[in-house]
């Protein structure tokens, strides 16, 4: 993907002096009191801010914070507990500026300032073109470095890209294209994905995209029940989607045409009710009675799908194969993060259970990639082109 890189402008000094408006992705959740409860994101957009400072610029930052009505302020939706924490980060003083677009944003190179929830602003969710050619006019370069909002097509995502004088990515959403591209459009095989979900329903786009392209294609959760099903196995009163059996064997089906598989499991653990404490019992496939619940893989089918992630070139994984929060029913996921960890293949992986199944585990520092964006690396996995990323590769084009 041939996009221009904020990191490149600054190494070449293009950047001093100018005035640099980074999108980045400051989302997050906070507690009952008020507070900031999960940084990640606020850490993760540093190193483009200060690589911005560090070049000389004059920096502003924005994102957006919840979901706000566009015109409405209230205290809830402020930036402010954002801005204290960037702060915090950056050792320096990081001033909220309110009403930005009207108003015009001063700041001198070597300075920062945050500019309050983009959302609030009239038109941004529409992406609308008089909003986005008032924000290009704030700045000489413009920079995305907000992967999470790359598949919506907004005013700080898309519009301010289009007319701003260059249009760049940051150094995160740089290394989400680097990653993606290293996964789907030129792995190396074989390549195995994993998809696992509750909803056959809510994946089945990506499950027809990646049938396409990989080598074998790992399904787990409620997923893997609508499979059995199709494989014509018994689930019991599992979670499942009848009515999507034929979908399912159509995947099957479309990736055996081409020597591919997907491994149904061959053994499983079952349980009487949907409990942190309800007694566990592994069972073969083909044994599961009618009142048996499915909650994981077996120690088998894990083993065996363990030996193939540790011979894989490329792997994507999206999803815990189990109900990984309670004990008895977390082993086959730990199996799968743990091959992943020690496997030599190349791995991305996203989603918000991947993400906490990586935390459980210990294991981030073993994963070759962990995306930062949950709907957009979903969308990727579907095969969709992210309207972020095409306006810059279509200002890179010229």
């Amino acid at each position: 993907m041939n996009v221009l890189r904020f990191s490149d402008l600054a190494a070449q000094g293009k950047a001093s002096g100018q005035r640099v408006f980074i999108r980045a992705d400051l989302n997050v959740p906070f507690d009952d009191a008020g507070h900031i409860s999960e940084d990640t994101r606020i850490r993760a957009s540093v190193p483009c801010i200060r690589m911005a400072l560090d070049a000389g610029a004059a920096v502003m930052v924005t994102s957006h914070l919840g979901r706000p009505t566009e015109g409405v302020r209230r205290p809830e939706d402020s930036l402010a507990p954002v801005a204290a924490r960037l702060s915090e980060l950056l050792g320096r003083p990081v001033p909220l500026v309110a009403d930005w677009v009207e108003r015009g944003v001063q700041v001198q190179p070597g300075q920062i300032v945050l500019l309050e929830n983009c959302r609030v602003n009239k038109g941004e969710k529409k992406n609308d073109p008089a909003l986005a050619q008032k924000m290009a006019a704030l700045c000489d370069i413009y920079v995305n470095d907000a992967f999470g909002t790359a598949h919506r097509a907004e005013g700080t995502t898309y519009g301010i890209a289009r007319y701003a004088k260059v249009a760049c990515a940051g150094p995160l959403l740089a290394a989400e294209i680097d990653a993606i591209t290293k996964a789907l459009r030129a792995p190396k095989r074989p390549l195995v994905a994993i998809v696992a979900g509750s909803k056959v329903s809510t994946k089945l786009t990506i499950l027809k995209s990646l049938a396409e392209k990989v080598d074998e294609l790992v399904v787990g959760g409620g997923i893997a029940n609508t499979f059995m099903l199709a494989a014509g196995l018994p689930i019991g009163k599992s979670l499942a989607e009848p009515d999507l059996v034929a979908e399912a064997r159509a995947v099957i089906d479309a990736m055996a045409a081409r020597g591919a598989a997907v491994p149904i499991p061959v053994d499983v653990v079952t349980a009487k009710t949907f409990a942190a404490d309800a007694p566990a019992t592994t069972k073969a496939a083909a044994d599961v009675a009618a009142d048996d619940l499915i909650l994981d893989i077996g120690p088998q089918t894990a083993a065996l799908l363990a030996s193939r992630l540790k011979a894989a070139g490329t792997i994507v994984w999206n999803g815990p194969v189990g109900v990984f929060e309670f004990e008895p029913f977390s082993h086959g996921t730990e199996t799968i993060a743990r091959a992943i960890a020690e496997s030599p293949a190349f791995s991305i992986a996203g989603g918000g259970d991947t993400l906490a199944a990586i935390a459980k585990y210990g294991i981030g520092r073993d994963v070759g990639y962990i995306s930062t964006g949950g709907g957009a690396f979903l969308e990727v996995l579907e095969g969709k082109t992210l309207p972020a990323l095409e306006i810059l590769e279509k200002r890179a084009a010229g």
